[in-house]
Order: C-alpha cells, then structure tokens, then sequence
C-alpha cells in the first residue's frame, strides 16, 4: 500500500511540475507563429507599432488580475507556489520573496529564440524577462519586463569559415542586445531579421505568463488548494 501510495505522489509531483513548466523555446515558437505567422519582419513591425520602450529602453507590460474574494495572504500562497514551482534552476531564480510587502519577483530564462549566421560570426539569441506579482485584497498586478536579449556570438563561427574549412575553433563571445537599438525601435539594424524574431518570441511569451499566473490564482496551480479537504 505504501508503495502503491508513494507512486501516486511521485507521479503527482511530476504532472504538477511539468505544468507548472511554463514553454520551451520550440513550443515557444510554434504558439508564436499560430499567433501572430511565420513572417517574422510583418509581425515585429505590427507589434512596433503598438510597444513603446519605457524610460530604461526596456520592454514592459503591466496586468491587473482581479481576484475577488481572495486575501493577500492567500494570493501569495497561490503565487509563492507558482513561482518556487516555475522559476527553480540555475537560470529562472526568484529573485525577491517578501510576504509581507506582498512582492515576488523572478527572472525567467528562454534559450534559443533567435538564431543568425552571418559571414564571419553566427549568433544564438536569449532572454531573461523579468516577471514582478504585487499583491493586495482582491487584486494582483503583474509586470512582466524584457530589458535587454542575451547574446552569444560565434566569432569566426559564419559561413564562409565554414565554406573555408577553417580549422581554427570560433571565439565566445557574449553581448546584451539594447532594445532602442534593434529593429523595430531602431530602423537600420543589421540583424532585422533576427531581431524581429526575438521580439515576437519575447511578445508571445509575457502572453502565456500572464495566462499562466491569471489561471493560477482563479484556479490555482493544481486546483486542490481550496479549504475543502
């Protein structure tokens, strides 16, 4: 019986943290271009269009979730449970958990959303969104922020070092991507293309974070946290 009971639970806990997941980058991609197509140049100009970069030329978006009925004491519990169940590896931390403030902030981490090869170096585009829940009686305000997209750069790593049989290895290198100074904020950029993508990824993604926090305080994050037990 025990071990009956301890494979329900271990296999609890795996669905739990599997949902609590929130995407890779591939299924990442697949929700973007469900959402907004393929033509990558099209969607970040559209998205332009309405995105403005704040003071710190940083991405940010602001939500306020109602939560009627719920105390702040029991919408932190709801959140505190997200994020310690979402945000646990060496790339997504919690960055501040202050109950009585009401604050929790974490930063994600989404590998891979963007890629370019050019004729000397190739790039492989990242970002780190941070993710801010402020929470009071009956009501949470999310703030998700995008400052900047992390960069590793392949020196030497392009296709004519490829055409060439270059022997030589290729040189990491990594750099932070202002975002005044990609497209579509900036208009002559070199790297349009991918930094078109990267911001369509970036995009979609604060859509499933805030879908993902707003599900989990109706409904919490496995939908067993009620009283009735």
């Amino acid at each position: 019986m025990k071990k009956v009971l301890f494979s329900m639970v271990f296999t609890c806990l795996i669905g739990m943290t599997a949902d609590a997941q929130i995407l890779r980058s591939d299924e990442l991609e697949e929700y973007a271009k469900e959402k907004y197509g393929n033509k990558w140049v099209d969607a970040a100009t559209n998205l332009g269009s309405q995105i403005t970069l704040d003071k710190n030329n940083a991405i940010t978006y602001t939500q306020i979730i109602d939560a009627q009925g719920k105390s702040k004491e029991q919408l932190y519990v709801l959140l505190n449970y997200w994020f310690t169940a979402t945000f646990n590896d060496a790339n997504s931390v919690i960055k501040l958990n202050d109950k009585e403030l009401g604050t929790i902030i974490a930063q994600g981490f989404v590998d891979d959303i963007a890629q370019h090869m050019g004729g000397s170096n190739s790039y492989k585009v990242s970002f780190r969104p941070v993710i801010k829940c402020d929470m009071k009686e009956g009501k949470v305000r999310v703030t998700y922020t995008v400052p900047f997209y992390s960069v590793v750069r392949l020196a030497g790593g392009g296709w004519m070092a490829a055409l060439g049989g270059s022997s030589a290895p290729p040189k990491r290198m990594e750099e932070n991507w202002v975002l005044d100074k990609c497209f579509p904020f900036a208009a002559k950029d070199s790297h349009k293309k991918t930094s078109s993508k990267a911001l369509v990824m970036a995009h979609a993604y604060s859509n499933v974070v805030m879908d993902k926090i707003e599900e989990c305080i109706k409904n919490g994050l496995v939908g067993n946290e009620g009283d009735d037990w």
